[in-house]
């Protein structure tokens, strides 16, 4: 691994990161102030496609990256700041859908955001 992806990596290390490509960035160059912004983009799109990192997308804001791949979850976004929560609810929201709302679709995996206005902004 290069110094680079380490770096990269590094900056996506945690519970409930969600950055943005520019925010992984401006993390990077302070540990490593020599990485380019294209070298940041590669590197999450390596990620992504290997399955290390999810792409988020949960409104038309900036793509986010999610170091937390390998566990299912859900997220909860804040309607006001965009702060994005993982959640793990109960149940299976797969076989939370009826046969006769499949529409003939084999459903393989199900996306569900939570949205609200998250403690910070609410007592804004």
């Amino acid at each position: 691994m290069t110094a680079q992806r380490r770096v990269v990596a590094e900056v996506l290390d945690g519970d409930h990161v969600h950055l943005t490509a520019d925010e992984v960035h401006a993390r990077a160059v302070a540990k490593l102030p020599e990485i380019s912004r294209a070298t940041v983009y590669n590197t999450l799109g390596e990620l992504v496609s290997l399955g290390e990192v999810l792409e988020v997308s949960t409104d038309r804001r900036a793509k986010r990256y999610d170091p937390n791949a390998h566990r299912a979850h859900q997220h909860l976004v804040c309607a006001q700041c965009g702060a994005i929560r993982d959640v793990h609810p109960s149940g299976d929201p797969l076989a939370d859908l009826p046969d006769a709302e499949r529409f003939g679709f084999v459903v393989s995996t199900v996306e569900v955001t939570y949205r609200g206005v998250c403690p910070n902004c609410a007592g804004a």
